[in-house]
C-alpha cells in the first residue's frame, strides 16, 4: 500500500497547485488528502486483523495453521542464514570436504517476515509527513 500512496500524493500535489492558486489552501488540501488515505489503509489493516482472528480461531489446521506454518519457515530460513549457514561452512572446511551447502536469498525471506510481524511503512510515512495523532 506505501508504494502505491507515495507514487499518487505527487501527482495529487501536482493537480491541487493547479486547481487551487492559494498555497495555504493547496498545502491544506494535500494533508487532509494524506490523512484520509492514511486512515483509509488503517481501517483495511483493522479489517485484516478482524479475519486474521477468525482464521487463528479455526478447528481446521489448514485455516488456522497456514501463518504460524509461514512464520516457522521465515524462522529456519533466517536460522539458516544467519547460525547454521556459517556454522556448517565452518564445519565442512573443517573437514576438508568440498559440499556446497545451500543459500538462502534473505531478501525475499526478510521482506516476508517483516510484512507477517506487522512491520510495514505505514507508520514511517505518517512521521516523515507529520501526520502522526
Amino acid at each position: 500500500m506505501l508504494p502505491i500512496l507515495t507514487s499518487i500524493l505527487p501527482m495529487i500535489s501536482t493537480v491541487l497547485d493547479r486547481v487551487i492558486p492559494d498555497k495555504e489552501a493547496s498545502a491544506k488540501a494535500i494533508r487532509d488528502i494524506e490523512a484520509t488515505l492514511i486512515e483509509n489503509s488503517a481501517q483495511i489493516n483493522l479489517a485484516q486483523l478482524e479475519i486474521n482472528k477468525v482464521e487463528a480461531g479455526h478447528k481446521s489446521i489448514w485455516v488456522s495453521g497456514w501463518r504460524p506454518s509461514i512464520g516457522w519457515c521465515c524462522s529456519l530460513g533466517i536460522f539458516w542464514a544467519y547460525i547454521g549457514r556459517p556454522v556448517a561452512d565452518y564445519a565442512v572446511v573443517m573437514s576438508g570436504s568440498d559440499i556446497i551447502l545451500p543459500e538462502i536469498p534473505t531478501d525475499a525471506l526478510m521482506e516476508l517476515t517483516f510484512a507477517m510481524l506487522g512491520m510495514a511503512g505505514l507508520r514511517t510515512f505518517e512521521k516523515l509527513k507529520n501526520i502522526s495523532r
